[in-house]
């Protein structure tokens, strides 16, 4: 099915003698009865992004019975996705995300109508999506989608369910909605680039956007259910997964100043939401750019430097037990952000420079992103000693494994 073409309006419909059955579990709860699930049945769910929240999420709303499952993805399912985006599979690596989803629901509930939309989802399409769905579920890893689905949300009227994972902690809200916040009431502008964390930099243990995820699904069918209403329009509930606990946040109501959902809305139509947020709308690593080409070592330039050097691993400990380099001095970037740990560079970079006139400083990461966020410091701090050069390693181990040493064991 094309979806882009798709019709997802739902039709209220009787219960077959195999929905019965199916559903039977549920339908006996009195706050869902007969009347409640063929309302699910008519019922439809835009789920915008097919990864760690969004497997979770479609799984349980299909099994549950929502007669119409919108997933939007534009990516293509990697190894590195299946530990935490479980409806995806060995078989089905390097195939459309949102189709691998609509594979998995439709062998679970062939009563579901799933629809692929395989696309970037960006200010030209989001609004006449969105208005096709009667709630959405944000499950995606980035800034930009963040604010263009809350404005999508609003300009049409619809909810918002809104879930975030990052390493053992999560999040869950649901925006425009009985009085409570959007996005943008709480976060009027954008934080930099540069501060954003993604699982792919920050890691995450698969289970904890499974727990969101779930959270989701189970907060989508408060809000379609009638006599049922949500537990999280103005509330944050957080999710610490280290300690097994959570904790709910109550919010601010709707800001009367909001740029799109306040009383004189100077937000009323999409915008571009790369060029607001500083930010492409992917959860992959596009990269930051903080330093100057010039500032900039390959590997291989990095081993042809003719004055000495020091190069320095940012990442933290548990990284460098799945690889490290011998000659690099480890600081990671968290400890760099304070002055003893700048300090720490600075005399091991006086001690390898010797009698030298110069020395340069190298920072190192996994990709090349942290690596500038620690030459940026260094350089700052290092600014008023002429003696030193800051730089960093372009591409960093990843880099280093095509250029230098094919065993490394990269992650």
């Amino acid at each position: 099915m094309n979806g882009d073409d798709a019709d997802v309006s739902g039709t209220c419909e009787r219960l077959s003698q195999d929905e019965a059955l199916r559903y039977s579990r549920q339908m006996i709860l009195p706050e869902i009865g007969l009347s409640g699930q063929e309302k699910l049945k008519s019922s439809s769910v835009l789920i915008v992004g097919a990864g760690g929240l969004g497997c979770p999420a479609a799984v349980y709303l299909a099994a549950a019975g929502i007669g119409t499952l919108g997933v939007v993805d534009h990516d293509v399912v990697e190894v590195s996705n299946l530990h935490r985006q479980i409806l995806h599979t060995e078989q089905r690596l390097n195939t459309s995300k949102a189709s691998s989803i609509g594979q998995a629901v439709n062998s679970l509930n062939h009563h579901v109508t799933v629809v692929p939309h395989q696309l970037v989802l960006d200010s030209t399409n989001a609004a006449d999506l969105v208005r096709r769905y009667q709630v959405v579920l944000d499950c995606t890893d980035n800034v930009a989608t963040r604010y263009l689905l809350n404005d999508a949300c609003v300009l049409a009227g619809r909810p918002l369910v809104s879930g975030s994972a990052l390493r053992f902690e999560g999040q869950l809200t649901t925006y425009n909605h009985a009085g409570g916040p959007c996005y943008r009431c709480l976060f009027p502008t954008p934080p930099p680039p540069e501060t954003v964390t993604n699982c792919s930099d920050g890691g995450v243990l698969g289970v904890v956007p499974g727990v969101i995820g779930s959270l989701q699904a189970l907060e989508a069918l408060r809000l379609l259910v009638p006599g049922l209403r949500s537990a999280h329009a103005r509330s944050l509930l957080l999710f610490d997964g280290l300690a097994g606990q959570f904790q709910s946040v109550r919010l601010r109501g709707r800001q009367s100043d909001c740029a799109v959902c306040g009383d004189a809305p100077t937000v009323t139509r999409l915008v571009d939401y790369a060029q607001f947020c500083g930010a492409a709308p992917t959860d992959k690593d596009s990269g930051v750019r903080l330093l100057t080409p010039e500032q900039r070592l390959t590997p291989r330039q990095y081993q042809q430097l003719s004055t000495p050097a020091l190069l320095v691993d940012v990442r933290a400990a548990p990284e460098l037990e799945i690889c490290r380099l011998a000659e690099a001095v480890n600081v990671p970037l968290a400890t760099l952000r304070s002055e003893e740990g700048r300090e720490t560079v600075r005399r091991a970079a006086l001690e390898r420079r010797g009698t030298a006139d110069r020395v340069t400083v190298v920072t190192l990461c996994r990709r090349g992103n942290d690596s500038q966020r620690a030459a940026k410091l260094l350089q700052t701090h290092l600014a008023d000693s002429p003696e030193f050069e800051v730089r960093d390693i372009a591409g960093g181990l990843y880099a280093w494994k095509d250029e230098v040493d094919p065993t490394l064991l990269l992650y």
